[in-house]
């Protein structure tokens, strides 16, 4: 299993963490790391979660997430 990287733009209002996290919780996936922080945008934040898995089940994550209220993008940023 490989470690990824996933870079999140969201709206910076409550529970907008809650959801993303919350989501991860329900679906069973473990977050190894997060992190985060206000853009230079004070109304958009960007959250960095690093999970282990294979490329399918990333991918599911990529596609979960981006359909949350509030979340702008997902990008992987693993290299």
């Amino acid at each position: 299993m490989k470690r990824y990287t996933l870079g999140i733009l969201v709206n910076n209002h409550p529970g907008v963490l809650s959801r993303v996290v919350g989501l991860f919780s329900r679906r069973g996936y473990n977050i190894d790391s997060l992190s985060v922080g206000e853009t230079e945008n004070s109304a958009i934040s960007r959250i960095t979660i690093v999970v282990t898995g294979d490329q399918s089940i990333v991918e599911q994550i990529e596609k979960q997430v981006a359909k949350l209220i509030d979340v702008i993008a997902v990008v992987e940023l693993t290299t």
